[in-house]
């Protein structure tokens, strides 16, 4: 390209309605154009993540219109599905009466270019229909307390990641199962109400951990999986074991200040011709070594003879 291609370009991209940004990895804008500064209220010199314009714009009433009494859930919710595929659109309704079609678009290393255009004009019917569509579409993958992805949609990711890595050599990654300790003790002690917040409380405090490449979902009570592509064991290790202290500091019951939960984690790593059966399994055993050596752990799959944790001989 030219210098006077790329002058043309920038200038276009300056002048043009169209609504353009670019998010790093961690979600935080690094670019953005006129049109999407104004339409979400970023000042020239700001990098905020989407998440703080979220919060933002909503306390402000302006930006997108967000139909929800649970913001941090809504967040949460979206946070866990965005950037999880190369290219997907979404319509956005604004505060300012315009309605917004959005394409992301994502590379291999978590980068997101984020174009939307005015559809305003576009017949209401017509619109309702695909928001109903989406509607339905986002509830098929949702778990409705934690608004974390469901089992259905969880265990297609693992597929996906699965074929991902037999497909290309070059791929590799782990699974891991989450378990929170003596769950139905909290259940029948301080009631199924306050379980509930402990799972929401897990949940939330888990944003931090989950990268836009990793799927993070709720796979059943109080079990949640974390799949965490191109992670190596030790890298995993280290990121659980940042969880898991985390988790340890948590206080979710504000009229019981001092109760504090913690979590038991099983971690496999992908072996080459693993099905999604063979590294849940491993991951499943992992879990139950944790559990029966005393919880507040990770333990890990390792081959026979490897001087780690456990072999596969010493599994149920």
């Amino acid at each position: 390209m030219t210098g006077d291609h790329l002058k043309a370009l920038l200038g276009l991209q300056a002048a043009t309605p169209v609504l353009i940004a670019l998010y790093d990895p961690q979600d935080r804008l690094r670019y953005a154009n006129e049109a999407f500064r104004s339409a979400y209220h970023v000042g020239k010199d700001e990098a905020p993540t989407w998440a703080e314009i979220m919060r933002r714009n909503h306390a402000a009433g302006r930006g997108t219109v967000l139909e929800t009494d649970d913001l941090e859930g809504w967040i949460a919710a979206t946070l866990h599905r965005r950037g999880k595929v190369p290219f997907r659109t979404v319509e956005t309704d604004l505060h300012d009466g315009r309605w917004l079609l959005m394409t992301e678009t994502v590379d291999q290393k978590g980068w997101m270019l984020c174009i939307a255009s005015d559809i305003t004009d576009v017949r209401a019917g017509e619109r309702k229909l695909r928001q109903d569509r989406d509607f339905a579409l986002r509830a098929s993958q949702v778990d409705d307390l934690t608004s974390l992805p469901n089992r259905r949609y969880t265990m297609e990711r693992l597929k996906e990641f699965i074929q991902n890595c037999a497909e290309n050599p070059h791929m590799w990654g782990c699974v891991a199962i989450i378990d929170i300790d003596y769950f139905k003790a909290i259940n029948d002690r301080f009631g199924h109400y306050r379980g509930d917040e402990v799972l929401l409380d897990f949940a939330r405090q888990m944003q931090e951990f989950v990268r836009r490449s990793d799927c993070f979902g709720r796979i059943g009570g109080e079990e949640f999986m974390l799949i965490l592509p191109d992670t190596t064991v030790s890298e995993a290790n280290l990121i659980l074991d940042r969880l898991l202290d985390k988790i340890r500091s948590a206080r979710p019951l504000s009229n019981i200040p001092e109760f504090f939960y913690t979590c038991s984690v099983g971690l496999a790593e992908y072996r080459e011709g693993d099905s999604v059966g063979d590294i849940y399994s491993r991951a499943d055993a992992a879990l139950y070594i944790a559990k029966r050596e005393g919880r507040d752990r990770v333990s890990r799959f390792t081959l026979p003879g490897s001087g780690d944790e456990f072999s596969p001989d010493q599994t149920p």
